[in-house]
């Protein structure tokens, strides 16, 4: 697949799915928050975790304060990227500290401690679509796929998602897309093949 097709491959999965993430209804993603909240604690990397990097959702996608203030609640240091000349550099954030919004609509924290990439034990990763393998189509920055290679070999890359944004076939990836370890859905929680091979139980 060439660059271009594989850029056009992308764009058709991003409208696709976007338009079945926007038809659902806000009460329905935020009974999902709840569901992948609990999921979420539950995994034993999470319980196990000091830092975790999340995100400030926007749009339509799956409401993350539940998970913010879960986290915080069992004394975890949460963070969230702030994109710094095209990469993301993470800083830490508690509900009601000042945040600015970006263009897309998105919010940043203004300030907080600026947390080493090394320190993170789970990434928290947002996606428009992925599928069982762990690719994962974003909105196009390549802003983790930067990111992934920062952390520690031994972080864990989770993709929270509405059920409505995991597909059942293959996503178009290049060389430089990287997947992600597991996905949560309101309904399950996928450990992906390269996951299960390190030793981890499919769930």
């Amino acid at each position: 697949m060439t660059s271009g097709e594989l850029k056009r491959a992308k764009r058709d999965v991003r409208r696709r799915v976007l338009a079945r993430r926007d038809a659902t209804d806000p009460s329905a993603r935020d009974l999902a928050a709840a569901s992948i909240t609990a999921r979420v604690l539950r995994l034993p990397e999470v319980a196990a975790a000091t830092t975790v990097l999340a995100f400030s959702s926007f749009g339509s996608e799956l409401p993350m304060l539940p998970v913010i203030e879960a986290l915080l609640g069992h004394g975890v240091v949460v963070g969230l990227p702030v994109i710094v000349e095209g990469d993301i550099v993470a800083r830490a954030w508690r509900p009601g500290d000042p945040t600015t919004q970006t263009s897309f609509g998105a919010l940043e924290p203004a300030g907080g401690a600026p947390i080493d990439p090394s320190a993170i034990d789970v990434i928290l990763t947002p996606a428009v679509a992925v599928d069982r393998t762990g690719r994962r189509v974003g909105y196009g920055g390549g802003f983790y796929d930067r990111f992934f290679p920062r952390t520690r070999a031994d972080a864990l890359r989770v993709a929270v998602v509405l059920g409505e944004q995991l597909v059942d076939e293959e996503l178009p990836a290049g060389a430089f897309d990287l997947r992600v370890d597991a996905i949560v859905t309101p309904d399950e929680v996928i450990r992906c093949p390269q996951a299960a091979a390190g030793g981890l139980p499919a769930t």
